[in-house]
């Protein structure tokens, strides 16, 4: 499986981006899976329902199914799982597109919005391979700067890092 991440300050519109790619990438017939990193506890579950009633008895896996898609929730009860566990659990895809995890070793896109009021991070990390962007005038980097309102061009950025072509 091919791995890109979608990097940014928060309010950058890592989310949209990432929302615009899924459709353009698989609108060319490549199978795409996301992961998305948060920094709150993450919860499907409220108190009373069987399934966690099933977790606080101490399952450490609980599955959801329903007749159109199911949800997996694990109970890891330690650190926070690294990205390449979580990746070795997910289903074979075309390409995995991760949003955050902007300190692992895959490449990236960075999404820069002057607006954010943050510095880049490209000028501190080789991996990111292109800054996405809707601001203008920005001095010339050592990586390519994309229009953040292209997506389709994003795509292209991506799929030819991965050397991805549709069949």
């Amino acid at each position: 499986m091919k791995i890109y991440g979608i990097i940014g300050w928060k309010d950058s519109g890592k989310t949209s981006l990432m929302e615009r790619l899924v459709t353009q990438i698989t609108g060319r017939g490549f199978s795409v899976s996301t992961v998305k990193h948060v920094h709150h506890d993450v919860d499907l579950d409220r108190p009373g329902k069987d399934s966690y009633r099933h977790r606080v008895a101490g399952a450490s896996e609980v599955v959801l199914a329903s007749a159109h898609r199911f949800a997996l929730m694990r109970e890891h009860r330690g650190p926070e799982p690294e990205l390449p566990q979580i990746l070795a659990r997910m289903a074979p895809v075309d390409l995995i597109l991760v949003e955050g995890y902007k300190r692992d070793k895959h490449q990236k896109i960075e999404v820069w919005r002057r607006e954010t009021g943050q510095e880049m991070i490209q000028p501190h990390d080789p991996l990111v391979r292109a800054v996405a962007t809707d601001a203008a005038g920005v001095a010339p980097l050592g990586v390519p700067i994309l229009d953040l309102n292209d997506t389709a061009a994003i795509a292209d950025f991506i799929l030819n890092e991965l050397n991805l072509r549709a069949v």
